[in-house]
């Protein structure tokens, strides 16, 4: 292996964003707002295309806490959200004082099952005596949901869609942009995300009156006085010019990092297609077109007489950064106790899941030396 640390995903730098930092800086525009902000929005805006209404924010935690209260979900809701995920897209349901109800995934996207939820919608129905206000479903990985039947379910109930793109820039289903296809979409711009702001997220709204309303909540719901009024409790959400900045660097490479991400994932699936017991996950249908933002596989224990977590800290001895899928919310303390309806695909993907460096400063001799060391590990 080599002497230098192969990371999950780190940032990767288009040489563009001091160009636009300098220009905040000899500008003097280095308070919250600036050009940059409404410039990276209008980049997003552009790349997303479809319409959309983008305001960047400090994270996409933030954007799915005020698509949330733009949905008017509050205290003695229910809220139904995707089990396999990251904390963060469950968090921002308590934040206003609702409850999460957690649906489980189906095998093939590894996202939310249609059946399960409309399963759930049901049983909330007739045990709460009301329909949930509002469901997150999640792009895992990068890969689409299977968003014809969860949306057509949501339409059917009226239940309005938060979409978590927060790992799918770049991804589409059916053609159409991940974050786009629900009532709001969210990014995430963090460190290891498709691009970075340093820090960051945006909330992709349907219209320019709601995107608006978002800003007005996003900056501490001031007023038009000429003193500060208040009628509204507001978040301090706004990205930053700098951080936007850096967007706008990174808007210049998104189709080059997305391209990288698919090519390592399609290298790895040739590395690995004849070890047995290892399977990489795929688009599952011609609809979905995953970026890939991790290339994720299952190790099955009994075909390959180990288990993720034995590869898992056996790469870390090379210097290989791997990690494992995320450990489903129904299965997590914090939300001990929130109804739940589960089929136990989600438990069996943490169990036998791992994540593989995918970022764009991992090369194509990164992967095969990390395949070789996995396919060392199983052979011990």
């Amino acid at each position: 292996m080599k002497h230098t640390k192969i990371h999950l995903c780190l940032a990767h730098m288009s040489g563009q964003e001091q160009r636009f930092i300098q220009e905040a800086f000899d500008t003097n525009w280095v308070t919250p707002l600036g050009p940059s902000v409404s410039g990276f929005e209008e980049s997003l805006e552009h790349f997303l295309g479809e319409e959309k209404h983008v305001t960047a924010l400090i994270s996409g935690t933030a954007a799915i806490h005020l698509a949330l209260l733009m949905l008017g979900v509050g205290p003695g809701d229910e809220v139904i959200c995707q089990s396999f995920t990251f904390s963060a897209s469950a968090n921002p349901i308590v934040y206003q004082g609702a409850a999460p109800v957690f649906v489980d995934s189906e095998p093939h996207s590894w996202n939310m099952s249609p059946q399960l939820l409309e399963e759930a919608i049901e049983d909330r129905i007739r045990v709460t005596g009301r329909k949930p206000k509002a469901l997150v479903v999640v792009h895992l990985y990068g890969m689409p949901a299977m968003m014809d039947e969860i949306t057509e379910i949501a339409r059917r109930y009226e239940i309005p869609i938060v979409e978590d793109a927060a790992e799918a820039m770049g991804a589409s289903y059916n053609g159409r942009q991940c974050g786009t296809m629900g009532d709001y979409g969210i990014l995430s711009f963090n460190g290891n995300k498709m691009i970075t702001t340093s820090g960051g997220g945006a909330l992709i709204c349907p219209s320019e009156e709601s995107k608006l309303r978002a800003q007005f909540y996003a900056t501490q719901a001031r007023e038009p006085f000429p003193y500060y009024q208040h009628e509204k409790i507001g978040y301090n959400y706004r990205m930053s010019n700098i951080c936007a900045a850096i967007g706008r660097g990174q808007m210049t490479i998104v189709d080059q990092h997305i391209a990288h991400h698919r090519s390592l994932h399609q290298l790895y699936s040739e590395l690995l297609a004849d070890v047995p017991g290892i399977t990489v996950h795929q688009n599952p249908t011609s609809k979905q077109n995953s970026n890939y933002w991790l290339t994720t596989i299952q190790i099955d224990p009994d075909k390959t007489g180990t288990d993720c977590n034995a590869v898992r800290e056996y790469l870390d001895t090379c210097g290989v950064e791997s990690r494992p899928l995320w450990k489903p919310m129904h299965l997590q303390p914090v939300f001990a106790g929130a109804p739940t309806y589960v089929n136990g695909i989600s438990e069996h993907l943490f169990l036998q899941g791992l994540c593989l460096p995918s970022g764009p400063c991992v090369s194509e001799e990164d992967a095969r030396c990390i395949v070789e060391a996995m396919v060392h590990c199983i052979k011990k």
